[in-house]
């Protein structure tokens, strides 16, 4: 049965319009995950992209994905990612094992990420695996003009703080029948820790996209 990757690819977005299509190193935002796709063909069978707007669907062909089409009652900023995974499931007509979920907004990825996460995923019998990176900020909460430590004493050194994680966006790898029970990651999903400088890329903002374009530009061989 197939492995396949899903890029969902909104038209719509608010802060930064039309990111999806914006080029970051010469080449469409949306470009980068599928040719990462595509220099993982070893593990990826087929790649799809999810959208409602012509112009994305129009760039996924051109770089050699195919085009599942979304319905627009699931394209709002408001909808869950899952709605996207499933209803691109629901679509193809063949029995597909697992889906790598690369989401549009976090284009860099090292090379080796996905060989090492999905050689884990089977080894270990994995359902899903989603990717996490240790945090090294000291974190709080301001109640009644009064800032609480969360992660931290007050004076403690940031190399001694307590390990913790945050879910980073670059890779997740799931059954596909989990997908069509409305899951991406499930209970007992294992996080495939990466501490890498891409793991900060998420791009929302023209501040984030300008960060990826400074990286890209420091980072080409990784």
């Amino acid at each position: 049965m197939k492995t396949i990757a899903i890029i969902p690819a909104r038209g719509g977005s608010k802060r930064l319009p039309q990111k999806n299509i914006k080029i970051l190193g010469e080449i469409p935002l949306l470009a980068h995950s599928i040719l990462y796709a595509q220099a993982n063909k070893e593990i990826i069978d087929e790649i799809y992209v999810s959208t409602e707007d012509n112009e994305i669907k129009k760039i996924a062909l051109e770089f050699g994905a195919k085009v599942i089409d979304r319905p627009e009652n699931i394209s709002g900023d408001t909808e869950p990612t899952v709605s996207a995974l499933r209803n691109a499931l629901e679509q193809i007509n063949e029995p597909v094992e697992n889906v790598v979920l690369l989401q549009a907004t976090n284009p860099l990825r090292p090379q080796s990420l996905l060989n090492e996460a999905f050689a884990y995923y089977q080894k270990e019998k994995c359902n899903s695996l989603f990717t996490v990176s240790r945090n090294h900020q000291k974190f709080g909460k301001i109640a009644d003009n009064k800032f609480i430590p969360y992660n931290y004493e007050i004076g403690q050194r940031s190399q001694d703080l307590e390990p913790l994680f945050f879910e980073n966006g670059l890779l997740y790898i799931t059954k596909a029948a989990l997908i069509l029970d409305n899951i991406i990651i499930s209970e007992n999903a294992f996080p495939f820790e990466i501490n890498h400088i891409f793991a900060e890329v998420d791009i929302d903002t023209q501040e984030d996209f300008d960060y990826a374009e400074y990286l890209l530009s420091k980072n080409k061989n990784i």
